[in-house]
């Protein structure tokens, strides 16, 4: 197996359960690149809250954030973007008001006002983490529509797993939704959904297919690891998908190999695998 770019997901696949690196999942990457395997990190994170985690392992991982609406280097320069319509996501805003409890705008721009959050209860177990480690970048303001002045990488939504599939259904109703990508990512086991629109086409696997292209590599060459919704796509492009043993039961079922959980090594474990086959 000849393998030329590793994409990894973050959340439940590079981070143990208490959001930490392992040493054995940092000292696997550097192994990777070490042997001329270019590596690219692919997550639902906002670019803010992925770069910490891209500059602990090296400034060479490109960063693919918003569930594939943009592409940055750690330093923070922009390789690739696709943003939303504002008219579009006003329009979304407005008709799930009475659905939802909080919502957010992601942008790509500096400054504590590129996470806008209007009616977010930052107290709940599942949010507290995010908010302490991200509140330099994020401004409350309601309406939340009146922050649309530029077109918004993400509009996002979090609640129970029922609450967001249920919001989920309702966007995908809307008559804009074929100027829009819905993307769920699901924690079951916490009762904790994530919602995120974005615009049409954008995906972990569209993205990748994008810097693919770029550094001229073939999707087949291409190991890619994740475990939740938003991953399939991205395991579905490449040459050797890998699911981690903590992952959903929907990606489990489609019957590619599995490695362990992501407290027990998974993520080095397949890296090391390939790098021995190589």
């Amino acid at each position: 197996m000849f393998i030329r770019l590793i994409a990894i997901d973050i959340d439940g696949t590079l981070l143990d359960s208490r959001g930490h690196i392992p040493t054995e999942n940092r000292d696997a990457v550097r192994e990777a690149l070490d042997a001329g395997v270019a590596v690219a990190l692919v997550t639902g994170r906002s670019f803010h809250h992925t770069r910490p985690v891209g500059v602990a392992l090296s400034d060479r991982i490109p960063l693919i954030v918003s569930n594939g609406a943009m592409m940055k280097r750690t330093n923070g320069h922009t390789l690739h973007r696709k943003t939303l319509d504002p008219t579009v996501t006003k329009k979304i805003i407005a008709k799930v008001r009475q659905h939802r409890l909080g919502a957010a705008l992601i942008f790509d721009r500096p400054g504590p006002d590129q996470y806008l959050y209007e009616g977010i209860d930052w107290q709940h177990p599942n949010r507290r983490r995010y908010y302490e480690l991200n509140r330099q970048f994020m401004t409350e303001l309601s309406p939340l529509e009146d922050g649309l002045t530029e077109s918004p990488l993400q509009l996002a939504f979090t609640g129970g797993v029922k609450e967001m599939r249920h919001l989920a259904t309702l966007v995908r109703s809307l008559d804009v939704a074929n100027q829009i990508t819905v993307t769920l990512t699901e924690y079951e086991a916490r009762d904790f959904s994530l919602l995120d629109i974005t615009a049409v086409g954008c995906s972990k696997g569209t993205m990748l297919t994008t810097w693919l292209e770029r550094r001229g590599i073939d999707a087949q060459d291409v190991m890619a690891v994740g475990d939740n919704l938003n991953d399939r796509d991205m395991l579905e492009l490449v040459g050797y998908p890998v699911v981690m043993g903590n992952a959903v039961a929907e990606l489990k079922a489609l019957g590619w190999p599995t490695t362990a959980g992501h407290d027990d090594g998974g993520l080095a474990q397949a890296i090391r695998e390939v790098l021995d086959e190589k």
